[in-house]
C-alpha cells in the first residue's frame, strides 16, 4: 500500500514536469507522480523511482525510460506516449528553443543544423499528406505554445513587426535595433517574428540593452559583414554568434518564427525561440501575446496582414480593451502601402481610435507606445 499523497497543485501548470531537476524535486517533496504530466524528460536513470512512485493518472510525453519502468507505470494507471524515433525535433518538448539548440552543428554548415533538418522534414511530410506527421506537427506546436505562455507569464510584451528584407548595415536595421533596445530598457519584453531583417534587429537591440551604447554600435559593424541570410545562412548565422560570443549574457527577448517560411532562418539574438510548423498559429499567437502593444515597421504583404490581424480583435475588443498599435514611416503606410487610412477609418468612433498612432521615425515609436497606454 502506498501512502495517500497530498494532491498536486490544482493549476495545470503546477502539474507539469519538464526537466530532470523538477522530476527529482517532485519525487522527493511529494513522494508521488499521481496526476502529473512529464514532458520530454530522459528517465532512463530513474528506474528505481518509477518502480516505487504512485503514477496513477500521470502522463509521460516522450520520456525515454527502461522497459520495466514503462511497463510498471502503465500498470499503475499512467499513460505513456513513447519518444518518436527518427525525428529532427521533439514533439513533446517542454521549453522554447534556444539559438544554440536550433543552430547546433553550424560549424558543418547550416544544412546540418536541427533547424534546417526540421524544415526538410516539414517539406517532405507536408507533401505526402501523412496524417501521423500532421499529428506530430500539431502536438509540437501546442507544446511550444504552452512553453511560451510559461515564459511570458507576467511580462509586458511589445510585438515588433517588420519584414525580413531589411539588411544588416542599413539605416533601417540600425533603427530597428535602437527600438528593441529602447523597449527593453523601458521594461518591456520584445517579441518578434524571430526571423532575419527588422525582426533580428529588434531582438539584437533587446540583447544589447544591458550593455553600454557602444556595444550595439560595435555589433552593427560586425554584422554588416554578412548583410543578408542570402546567399549563405551559414555565414549570416556565424556573424550573429560572433557578436554573442564577444558579449555574452545579453538581454532577454522572444522570437516566434516558423518553418512554413523555409527561406527565413531564426535569428540568434532571441533568448527564447518558439518555432512553429503552422504559420497561422504562430502569427495569431505572436499578436495575442503582445499584451502591451505592437509596433509595425515598414514591411510588405506579411506586415500588412499582421496589421489587420491585430486590428480585428482590437476592433471587436475580443481580447479586452484595444491594445496600442504604432505604425512607423508615414510615407510607407500612407503612400506605398496605404494601410494607415484604412486602419484609421476602421477605428473611427470606437475605443480603438485612441490606441493607434502613425509616426515618422522609429525613434518616435517608444514614446508613442507609452502615450497610447502601452
Amino acid at each position: 500500500m502506498h501512502p495517500t499523497p497530498a494532491p498536486p497543485p490544482r493549476a495545470a501548470r503546477g502539474r507539469e514536469i519538464a526537466s530532470l531537476a523538477a522530476f527529482d524535486r517532485v519525487a522527493a517533496e511529494r513522494g508521488s507522480l499521481a496526476g502529473y504530466r512529464v514532458q520530454a524528460v530522459d528517465l532512463t536513470d530513474r528506474t528505481s523511482a518509477l518502480l516505487r512512485l504512485d503514477t496513477a493518472d500521470a502522463v509521460f510525453l516522450g520520456c525515454p525510460m527502461a522497459p520495466e519502468a514503462a511497463a510498471r507505470v502503465r500498470a499503475a494507471g499512467a499513460l505513456v506516449f513513447p519518444p518518436v524515433p527518427g525525428l529532427p525535433f521533439d514533439p513533446y518538448r517542454g521549453r522554447p528553443y534556444t539559438p544554440e539548440e536550433l543552430f547546433a552543428s553550424l560549424e558543418e554548415g547550416y544544412e546540418a543544423t536541427p533547424d534546417a533538418r526540421a524544415h526538410a522534414w516539414f517539406r517532405r511530410t507536408t507533401g505526402d499528406g501523412d496524417v501521423f506527421a500532421s499529428m506530430l506537427r500539431a502536438i509540437h506546436d501546442d507544446a511550444v505554445s504552452d512553453a511560451l505562455d510559461e515564459i511570458l507569464d507576467g511580462c509586458r510584451v511589445v510585438g515588433v513587426m517588420g519584414g525580413h528584407a531589411t539588411e544588416r548595415g542599413s539605416v533601417e536595421y540600425a533603427g530597428a535595433a535602437r527600438l528593441g533596445r529602447s523597449l527593453a530598457r523601458a521594461g518591456f519584453t520584445v517579441a518578434t517574428g524571430g526571423g532575419p531583417g527588422a525582426m533580428e534587429a529588434a531582438n539584437l537591440g533587446a540583447y544589447a540593452a544591458p550593455f553600454a551604447d557602444s556595444m550595439l554600435e560595435e555589433a552593427l559593424v560586425l554584422l554588416a559583414k554578412a548583410p543578408s541570410f542570402r546567399p549563405s545562412v551559414t555565414e549570416w548565422a556565424r556573424a550573429g554568434f560572433e557578436v554573442r560570443s564577444r558579449r555574452p549574457g545579453g538581454g532577454i527577448s522572444v522570437g516566434i518564427p516558423t518553418w512554413f517560411y523555409g527561406h527565413e532562418p531564426p535569428n540568434p539574438f532571441a533568448a527564447h525561440i518558439a518555432k512553429y510548423f503552422a504559420n497561422a498559429t504562430r502569427e495569431d499567437g505572436l499578436l495575442a501575446r503582445s499584451t502591451a502593444g505592437v509596433v509595425f515597421l515598414p514591411g510588405a504583404a506579411g506586415t500588412v496582414q499582421e496589421i489587420f490581424d491585430n486590428a480585428t480583435p482590437n476592433y471587436y475588443e475580443s481580447r479586452g480593451e484595444p491594445r496600442p498599435m504604432v505604425l512607423v514611416d508615414r510615407d510607407h503606410w500612407t503612400r506605398e502601402l496605404p494601410a494607415w487610412p484604412l486602419l484609421r477609418s476602421l477605428a473611427a468612433g470606437r475605443a480603438l481610435e485612441s490606441r493607434i498612432a502613425l509616426v515618422d521615425s522609429i525613434d518616435e515609436a517608444p514614446d508613442a507606445l507609452l502615450r497610447l497606454g502601452g
